[in-house]
């Protein structure tokens, strides 16, 4: 998000609907067939066959992926409810890519690497434990329920780490650097949790 957006702040949230224990985090509502977009800055026009995907920092073998190279990968898919820290949750979601891990697999990380930070084309930054992209908990993904990825979505591609609050799931991605210390993003530098697990409700620093 663009760096000129204000700090989050605690009354930005959305309309609140009954909570369905078993699948709601605590705090959350359940937003049915809407997906908000909540972006604070302006929405990219990208071609696909320009983009590229980077891993690189602490890893034995730097390297870049087209789009092409990219789809080449063993592609996966995952099926299951996502969490925006704006308290809206959207069930029985469907996205396509290819796993983080394939991704470092070919990259090969170095063994004192323990953190991520994924950057898009927009400049966006946003921080990860490497325990939390790893393990198939992480994609980079460019379907959502079997169509190309909406573009105010963060089409063509986007991260996609299901676990985490959504803004832990970049939009445009294009880079992941690995490092061997925790270095925060846009929204953590500008209040929001380092880790964001809405199971914990790890909503703002401090929580």
């Amino acid at each position: 998000m663009a760096p000129s957006t204000p700090p989050p702040t605690r009354g930005f949230v959305g309309r609140r609907r009954p909570r369905q224990p078993d699948r709601l985090p605590p705090g959350q509502y359940d937003v049915g067939r809407d997906w908000p977009v909540l972006t604070a800055e302006v929405t990219p026009v990208l071609d696909p066959q320009r983009w590229t995907m980077t891993v690189d920092g602490l890893v034995a073998t730097p390297t870049t992926w087209t789009w092409d190279e990219a789809h080449a990968l063993p592609q996966s898919e995952y099926a299951g409810d996502i969490h925006c820290v704006t308290t809206w949750s959207k069930f029985g979601t469907r996205f396509s890519g290819v796993s983080v891990d394939e991704l470092l697999a070919v990259a090969d990380p170095a063994p004192e690497a323990s953190y991520v930070l994924a950057t898009c084309t927009t400049g966006y930054t946003t921080n990860l434990p490497l325990a939390d992209v790893t393990g198939g908990r992480a994609w980079v993904v460019w379907t959502y329920d079997g169509q190309p990825l909406p573009r105010d979505h963060g089409g063509p591609v986007r991260l996609l780490v299901p676990h985490l609050y959504f803004w832990k799931s970049a939009k445009w991605v294009t880079r992941l650097t690995l490092l061997d210390h925790d270095q925060q993003g846009f929204w953590e530098q500008n209040g929001y949790h380092d880790r964001g697990d809405p199971w914990l409700e790890q909503r703002y620093q401090g929580d």
